[in-house]
């Protein structure tokens, strides 16, 4: 049974219209009853790619050590997004991408596509001198409003950066990580490890935690 119903699909086609260049979405699962939505995450995203003639998806297993260590999958279900090029754009997904976290993937989607994330200039130039390598985690749950705007400013930071990762991490799919890091409310953003931010935050102040992560002095920018 499809996961898109046709009204669903004729609202991603047409959105995916679109799509400029091409964007690859590369998905690692696991068989077996361990990973709770890894078939559900497979079945999603191959429906997606057959909307738009611009996307396509390679699926991979946790067990292909190479592709993995790669693109630094250690969890399932995994949901990387490449360009046209097969460049990888530091963008992931951990968890099933549904319920607000879809729209997040669409859009990823077509900023890949067009090339084009919206930041500001300011922010644009500050991504360009980062002087160490960031990774943003940010805690989501699919019924949760506020977290696309947190999930989405992370990607595009990735994406306009190559010292950027950022991960979207589903909370209670990985209920381990959310002890972790003590996730009571979403969205949380984590940083390197080390820096902890509670709700979406605007864009100067994420800019401002990552470019301190980042070895940046944003008084000179």
């Amino acid at each position: 049974m499809a996961l898109l119903s046709e009204r669903d699909k004729e609202a991603i086609r047409e959105k995916l219209g679109e799509m400029e260049r091409s964007v690859k979405l590369l998905v690692f699962t696991q068989e077996g009853a361990e990973c709770r939505y890894c078939k559900e995450t497979k079945e999603l995203i191959e429906e997606l790619a057959e909307l738009s003639d611009k996307l396509s998806a390679e699926v991979h297993l946790l067990e292909e050590k190479e592709a993995a260590d790669k693109y630094g999958v250690d969890k399932v279900p995994a949901i990387v997004l490449l360009d046209g090029e097969g460049n990888d754009l530091g963008v992931r997904f951990f968890g099933i991408p549904s319920g607000y976290e879809f729209a997040t993937l669409l859009e990823d989607i077509l900023i890949v596509s067009k090339g084009e994330t919206g930041l500001s200039d300011r922010t644009k130039r500050a991504l360009s001198q980062l002087k160490r390598e960031v990774h943003i985690q940010v805690f989501v749950t699919p019924t949760c409003p506020y977290c696309p705007m947190a999930a989405s400013l992370a990607h595009r930071m990735a994406i306009e950066s190559d010292k950027v990762r950022a991960d979207v991490v589903e909370a209670s799919e990985f209920p381990h990580l959310a002890v972790k890091y003590q996730v009571r409310a979403v969205p949380k953003i984590v940083i390197n490890e080390l820096l902890w931010i509670e709700g979406a935050v605007p864009e100067g102040q994420l800019l401002g935690e990552v470019a301190k992560a980042g070895g940046l002095d944003l008084s000179q920018i």
